[in-house]
C-alpha cells in the first residue's frame, strides 16, 4: 500500500482531525438516554463546547491572518476592509429586521461548515490528481450531499434546535424534499463506493484518511441533524467535529513552519506556541479570546450566563433598536 496523505501525521489526523467527528458521534449513540432526559444544553456543556471550542476555533483563524506578517502585507486592504464591510452590511440587514440579520449569517456560517469539509476532502484526494476528472467530480458531490441531506431534512422536519436564533432557517412543508435528498445522496455514495472499490484494485492502494473523513462527515451530520431531535447533540456533534479539525489544522501550520525555521508571525516568539509542551497555552490564549468576546455578547444583549460573567455585567445592557442595529453586528 502506497503512503497515505495524511496532513500532519497518522497520529495527529486520527486524533484531532478525522477522529473528534467518530468521537463525538458514538458519545451521542452511547449516552442517547440520558441526552433525552436533559431539557437544553446545561450551563457547562455550553461553556466547554460553545466558548471553548466553537467561538475559539474562530480566533485561531488569527495565526493565519492578522498575526501573520506575511499574509497581512499580501493582502492589507483585504483584512482591513472585510470586517468593516462586514459590519455595515450586518447593520443594514438588522435594520431591516433581525431575523432577516440572524438569517443570513445562519446561512453563511452553514455554507462554511460545509466547505470545511469539501475542504479536508480534496486535501486527502491531493495523490489522486492524475484521476480522470469525473472521479473528482463524484468527491465534490458525495462530500457536499453528506452536508446538503441533514439540511434538508432539516428544513423540511421540526427540529429541537437552531442554528443561531429560533427561526433562523427557512421551513419548508414539503418532506418530499428531505427523502428525495436522502435517495440523492444514497446513489452519489453508491457511485463514490464503486469508483473507490475500481480505481484501488488498479492502483493497489486505500485512501485511508479520505474515506474516513466522509464517514465521519456523514455520520456526524446524521445522527447530530437526522437521528436524533436533540439540542445537545446538535451542538456536540456540529461543533467538536467542525471545530477541533481546524484548531488542530492551524497548529499543524504552525508547527510546520516552526520546523523549517521560518517566523511569518508578527511577533518571532510567537512560534513558540507550536510545540507540543505549549499546546495547553495554545488552547487557553484562544479559550480567552473566546471567553472575552462571549462575556460582552452576556453584558450587553444576552444576559443569560452569569454565573460565568458576573465581571461583564457592569456592562450597560443593549435594550434600544437604534444602539442594537450597530451593536450586534459589530460583536458579529
Amino acid at each position: 500500500m502506497k503512503q497515505q496523505p495524511w496532513i500532519a501525521s497518522r497520529g495527529i489526523d486520527l486524533g484531532f482531525i478525522i477522529g473528534p467527528a467518530f468521537v463525538v458521534t458514538a458519545a451521542v449513540v452511547l449516552f442517547r438516554d440520558k441526552l433525552a432526559a436533559v431539557d437544553g444544553t446545561p450551563p457547562w456543556l455550553w461553556l466547554l463546547l460553545v466558548v471553548g471550542v466553537d467561538v475559539s476555533h474562530v480566533y485561531s483563524t488569527l495565526f493565519r491572518t492578522y498575526l501573520d506578517k506575511e499574509e497581512l502585507k499580501k493582502r492589507q486592504a483585504l483584512y482591513t476592509l472585510a470586517p468593516l464591510a462586514a459590519w455595515v452590511g450586518g447593520a443594514l440587514l438588522y435594520s431591516i429586521d433581525a431575523i432577516v440579520f440572524w438569517r443570513v449569517l445562519a446561512y453563511l456560517a452553514v455554507f462554511h461548515f460545509m466547505r470545511q469539509q469539501y475542504g479536508f476532502m480534496m486535501i486527502y484526494s491531493r495523490s489522486e490528481r492524475d484521476r480522470p476528472q469525473w472521479t473528482r467530480k463524484i468527491d465534490q458531490a458525495v462530500i457536499y450531499l453528506a452536508t446538503l441531506f441533514p439540511l434538508v431534512y432539516w428544513h423540511v422536519h421540526h427540529r429541537a434546535f437552531n442554528w443561531f436564533v429560533a427561526g433562523d432557517f427557512f421551513r419548508i412543508d414539503l418532506p418530499q424534499l428531505g427523502l428525495a435528498a436522502g435517495v440523492l445522496f444514497g446513489v452519489v455514495l453508491l457511485a463514490y463506493i464503486v469508483k473507490e472499490i475500481r480505481f484501488s484494485i488498479a492502483e493497489k492502494n486505500i485512501n485511508v484518511p479520505k474515506h474516513l473523513l466522509l464517514l465521519g462527515t456523514a455520520l456526524s451530520w446524521g445522527v447530530g441533524i437526522v437521528v436524533f431531535n436533540s439540542d445537545i447533540a446538535f451542538t456536540a456533534t456540529n461543533v467538536i467535529a467542525h471545530g477541533i479539525p481546524y484548531m488542530a489544522l492551524i497548529w499543524v501550520f504552525g508547527r510546520n513552519q516552526r520546523d523549517l525555521e521560518k517566523t511569518p508571525y508578527v511577533q518571532p516568539r510567537i512560534s513558540s506556541l507550536f510545540q507540543w509542551k505549549f499546546v495547553p497555552i495554545y488552547m487557553l490564549a484562544l479559550f480567552a479570546l473566546a471567553f472575552i468576546e462571549e462575556g460582552l455578547w452576556d453584558g450587553l444583549i444576552w444576559r443569560e450566563h452569569e454565573a460565568f460573567f458576573a465581571a461583564f455585567r457592569a456592562l450597560p445592557q443593549a435594550v434600544s433598536e437604534d444602539i442594537m442595529v450597530w451593536l450586534i453586528p459589530l460583536l458579529t
